[in-house]
């Protein structure tokens, strides 16, 4: 009986055709290296209406349990590496990155590194990091996906008036923050919105989460890192009566007197890693973590 060739699912970027210019070679290597690719089925479309070449010969699916695939492959930056993460939600099956965005913190692989890449998924040369995640819940059914493997930000709803997020630590008041907005981050994200915001670097296997205000009306807030086996509670008070409540990007609009209630996810979401097996690598690389002149050629 012959031996059915393991399946992968790839998922792409929707919005900018640019950033699929190395879906055919992709595939390609991916058939070369006895894969059977999958596209999701919203990339499936948009590839074949922005592509010069014929993608369907390739199956498609809606859901990642249609299919069962030792990989996830995103292509795009890091949005759409979260989007895959979404996707993929508590089914265990590692995430790869390919990047053809900007940064590509979480999206590792570089367009000229898909063939080597690829072999090393086919020959187990990688490493999958376990990444925590945030469940959030509310007083009132949330629209999407509620889970976050970056951050969770609730934001003001207008240009002008700050919010006051009264916020608690198992049931326990920590601050009211008043404030454009706050971000509670897993490590993972501490890398995104949440550092830009002044919070700190969190190695990925640092059990916590990082709460960071966003433009703090006072001289006194800093971020707090709390451990991720607390549930944060958050009650927003808004001029507007309003609020944004952002998962990932993922953003929805609340009315004021809605709870929210984050804590650790049941399950944890692989993320595979080849060219930068240790995160301190990925830090020199990206971000250019540490570099002094002084000690450069």
């Amino acid at each position: 009986m012959q031996e059915s060739l393991p399946e992968v699912a790839v998922f792409g970027n929707v919005y900018q055709p640019r950033k699929s210019f190395c879906l055919e070679l992709l595939l390609t290597h991916l058939c070369g290296a006895g894969f059977r690719p999958f596209l999701e089925m919203e990339f499936a479309r948009f590839a074949a209406q922005h592509s010069a070449f014929d993608v369907s010969a390739y199956g498609t699916f809606v859901d990642i349990a249609d299919i069962k695939p030792s990989f996830a492959i995103s292509v795009g930056g890091d949005g759409t590496f979260l989007r895959t993460a979404a996707a993929v939600g508590d089914s265990g099956v590692p995430v790869l990155g390919v990047n053809t965005g900007q940064l590509g913190f979480l999206a590792d692989v570089a367009p000229d590194e898909i063939a080597a890449s690829v072999l090393a998924l086919r020959k187990g040369h990688y490493t999958s990091e376990p990444r925590s995640l945030i469940h959030v819940e509310a007083d009132v059914p949330l629209e999407g996906y509620p889970y976050a493997l970056n951050e969770v930000s609730v934001l003001k709803y207008d240009n002008s008036s700050l919010i006051n997020v009264a916020t608690s630590i198992n049931g326990e008041l920590l601050a009211n923050y008043v404030a454009d907005g706050l971000i509670i981050c897993t490590p993972t994200g501490s890398t995104g919105y949440s550092m830009s915001a002044g919070g700190p670097i969190i190695s990925p296997a640092s059990r916590s989460l990082c709460i960071s205000a966003v433009a703090p009306h006072s001289l006194s807030v800093r971020p707090v890192i709390v451990t991720d086996d607390v549930e944060i509670e958050l009650c927003v008070k808004s001029r507007s009566r309003k609020f944004l409540v952002s998962i990932d990007g993922r953003g929805e609009t609340l009315c004021e007197g809605v709870t929210l209630r984050l804590h650790r996810a049941p399950y944890t979401v692989q993320v595979v890693k080849i060219r930068h097996p240790k995160f301190f690598d990925t830090l020199r690389d990206k971000m250019q973590w540490g570099k002094d002149q002084r000690f450069t050629n």
